[in-house]
């Protein structure tokens, strides 16, 4: 897998990363969501540079000028719900992608600290051939983003696969580093060092769903 950690570079991206890791900020969730779709963007620019372009001419009031435009079909896939503001900052750049949806979330049976993935909804468009792009803000232990590909396997295969997150964890790196293959690319905004015993990013910045849209009720 090729992995696009940004943080590596200082660029605009430390102030957003910044304002969503901060508690004196980040309950303004207009604000929250906003940083994850600013970095939606910023992310999909960076991805934008690995395409696929082809020379188009463009007609224009006064002559005309090759522009070189990109041509993969795009299938933008966001995990429910933290990853709608990601997807809508991708869908931002990305504006004739196809679009899935699904929902994958953690279930604890018994021990508070062990958990398995539960995909509920699955909305999804023909994936064969096209350029899969999976979104889910928190990349903690990659278990999820692994558990949304293997749901996505009957709808094609993908000609190209990108992971695009906000935080992660480095053990979520390493783990989906050995499930996708080696042309498939991560891009990612920060990675922390830490996972707790919950498997909770840390630093990170807190559970980015109810940050993002208000506490959820819990089954």
């Amino acid at each position: 897998m090729h992995i696009h950690n940004l943080s590596e570079n200082n660029s605009i991206l430390n102030s957003f990363i910044a304002e969503l890791r901060d508690v004196s900020i980040q309950n303004d969730r207009m604000r929250f969501r906003r940083n994850i779709e600013r970095i939606g963007e910023v992310l999909g620019y960076e991805m934008s540079r690995t395409l696929n372009y082809r020379a188009k001419t463009i007609e224009t009031p006064l002559g005309k000028k090759d522009s070189f435009l990109y041509q993969n079909d795009i299938v933008l896939c966001s995990i429910l719900r933290a990853g709608v503001p990601l997807h809508n900052g991708l869908l931002n750049y990305f504006d004739d992608a196809e679009n899935a949806f699904i929902s994958a979330y953690r279930h604890h049976k018994h021990d508070p600290e062990s958990f398995e993935i539960v995909v509920e909804y699955l909305a999804c468009p023909d994936l064969e051939g096209k350029t899969l792009v999976l979104a889910d803000p928190m990349l903690a232990t990659g278990q999820s983003m692994v558990a949304t590909f293997e749901a996505l396997k009957p709808f094609g295969t993908p000609k190209q696969i990108h992971i695009v997150s906000v935080i992660g964890a480095q053990a979520g790196v390493d783990y989906i580093n050995t499930y996708f293959d080696s042309e498939s690319h991560l891009w990612i905004a920060a990675v922390d060092e830490e996972l707790n015993s919950k498997g909770y990013i840390i630093p990170g910045l807190g559970d980015a769903g109810d940050l993002a849209f208000g506490k959820k009720l819990q089954h």
